[in-house]
């Protein structure tokens, strides 16, 4: 369980929120709530929001409540539940047994949707979708009556009373709530409250066939559970006094308040659920656990920690309006918590062979590394080393240029824990003229470890031995989205603004033996080329794919 009592101290939230409580203005303890709508993941906006209700409500010794708002049957599914509530538990904001369901307040809603209607508040309203809209008016003029709107309260109790028991058909008839036409927020506008909707309900099976209205249910579920505060982003703000008028006409004693905070975007991520579902639905991206994705799934697939994602959203802090981010400060945090806890191995991706031809032809001897170079207490594993082995492509060129301090002809490099080496001879395929193997003579008094204060090289290049190397996939990921396209919205088709290099998957590639003595759930640096672990979705010990979680580069820390 996070404990967020010890900050906070300069976040607008929980000032707003600490100036009220000294009023004592609640008869009841302080509860928050996250009301997910079960129709997809959750994303890291998500957790953004989430962390903000769970911390509000430790800091002040309250409840965290975990609601489902499942209150459209058309979307929702049990799938969604499930993983909502597992990937809240591994973020790690465990509401335990404060676990409920809008669908199981039906009985309640239903009573104040009639409660209302009594009141003369709301009336059963037979215009078409269409029409609704057109009488709901602009921003700048108001709209106009429904010539619904005056039907006696007997009438429009008797017409919802039909209305639930299956009597008129889909969209033909609605509840609207009477408040002004005229308002200036569009919002009051006699807002629909009740709709009609023939479909099987994951969790009440066909009991229903009327369904209240987010903005409608959400303040009386709020009051339900009592509710103090209900915090929101800041898109809902619009929407705050629709949920005071329906507290105030219901007469609910010591309402819950709804609070708004800014709404957490991500550069180069996509985190509209409606896009979401259309590349998992079209099949551009490996389910709604892709790692490419910014769900809690993808990232936990991609090797992301709970603790990372708590540590970038503790970053950001209190954020009063729609702010974008730079997802490079995502990055950072995972980098921070990894560079000492994580094991450090040689994996090649992309091999060129080298002959050592003065090594002993059938030697091979046991080099020991350490497997995390900033921490020692990690202790060191065995490599073998023998007359064969494989460098990274790169790391060797024929012609090279000023500032170059790898393997070029006739010129030494250290092995990455073993010895130096010098380049004697290229050989390259006669019809491609590509370099297909380096021979290379190593010196035997410069092995690590042995205190060789000899003659001194630039640079140290990783490698693999050549018989024992294990044979890998990796997989490297970049942004969803194309650098110069900052939403899915507006100008050219969608599926044109998706990075086509997204996801690269090089196989055959050769790492360190030792990759088979470590747990399958290890997170390891592979030298030079960043941070990876094994893709969860794919483990087995016979075939390993390798997700690479960011590149070691951090361009955050530089800015």
């Amino acid at each position: 369980m996070v404990n967020d009592k010890e900050h906070h101290t300069e976040n607008f939230m929980f000032r707003w929120i600490k100036e009220e409580l000294d009023q004592n203005p609640f008869g009841r303890n302080m509860c928050t709530r996250f009301p997910p709508e079960p129709n997809g993941y959750l994303h890291i906006g998500s957790a953004y929001a989430i962390h903000t209700n769970y911390s509000v409500a430790q800091t002040f010794n309250g409840t965290f409540h975990l609601r489902f708002d499942d209150t459209n049957p058309l979307k929702e599914d049990i799938e969604y539940v499930n993983a909502i509530v597992e990937d809240i538990k591994w973020l790690g904001y465990d509401p335990g047994k404060h676990i409920y369901f809008g669908s199981d307040y039906s009985h309640e809603i239903y009573h104040a949707a009639v409660k209302l209607i009594k009141k003369g508040k709301a009336y059963v309203c037979d215009l078409s979708p269409n029409e609704v809209t057109e009488y709901r008016g602009t921003l700048t003029e108001p709209g106009k009556n429904s010539p619904y709107r005056y039907r006696s309260v007997e009438e429009n109790l008797e017409l919802f009373e039909k209305m639930k028991d299956g009597k008129f058909s889909a969209a033909s008839k609605v509840v609207r709530a009477k408040i002004d036409m005229a308002s200036p927020n569009i919002n009051m506008r006699d807002p629909i409250i009740y709709r009609i909707i023939f479909s099987e309900h994951y969790r009440t099976g066909s009991e229903w066939c009327i369904y209240p209205m987010y903005d409608f249910a959400h303040p009386i579920q709020d009051a339900i559970e009592g509710i103090t505060y209900s915090l929101c982003s800041v898109e809902f703000k619009d929407h705050r006094p629709l949920y005071e008028w329906v507290l105030k006409e219901l007469d609910i004693s010591d309402p819950p308040r709804q609070r708004e905070f800014g709404r957490l975007n991500l550069t180069g991520v996509v985190t509209s659920k409606r896009f979401l579902r259309q590349m998992v639905e079209g099949g551009y991206v490996d389910g709604w656990d892709d790692p490419r994705l910014p769900t809690i799934q993808g990232l936990r697939r991609r090797g992301f920690t709970p603790e990372s994602i708590r540590s970038f959203i503790e970053t950001i802090g209190g954020i009063r309006t729609e702010s974008m981010v730079d997802i490079s400060l995502l990055d950072h945090c995972l980098r921070q918590e990894l560079k000492g806890k994580s094991i450090n191995v040689m994996a090649v991706l992309h091999p060129l062979k080298v002959v050592l031809t003065n090594y002993p032809e059938d030697d091979v001897e046991m080099l020991m590394i350490e497997n995390n170079s900033e921490n020692e207490a990690m202790g060191k594993r065995e490599v073998p080393f023998s007359k064969t082995i494989y460098i990274e492509r790169n790391d060797f060129l024929e012609q090279p240029p000023k500032g170059f301090h790898r393997l070029s002809p006739n010129a030494e490099v250290r092995l990455k824990g073993a010895y130096f080496i010098r380049c004697e001879e290229v050989i390259k395929d006669r019809e491609t003229g590509e370099i297909t193997e380096l021979h290379c003579t190593y010196d035997p008094l410069t092995k690590s470890g042995t205190g060789f204060t000899g003659r001194k090289v630039k640079g140290t290049i990783h490698w693999v031995p050549a018989d024992q190397a294990v044979k890998i996939d990796v997989n490297l990921y970049e942004k969803m989205l194309l650098d110069e396209e900052t939403s899915m919205e507006g100008g050219k088709e969608w599926t044109e603004k998706i990075n086509p290099n997204s996801l690269v998957t090089i196989q055959d590639v050769l790492i360190e033996p030792s990759i088979k003595d470590f747990p399958l759930e290890e997170k390891f640096q592979f030298i030079r080329h960043g941070y990876f672990c094994v893709d969860s979705k794919y483990r087995t010990h016979d075939q390993l794919i390798f997700n690479r979680i960011v590149p070691l580069k951090d361009s955050w820390s530089n800015k």
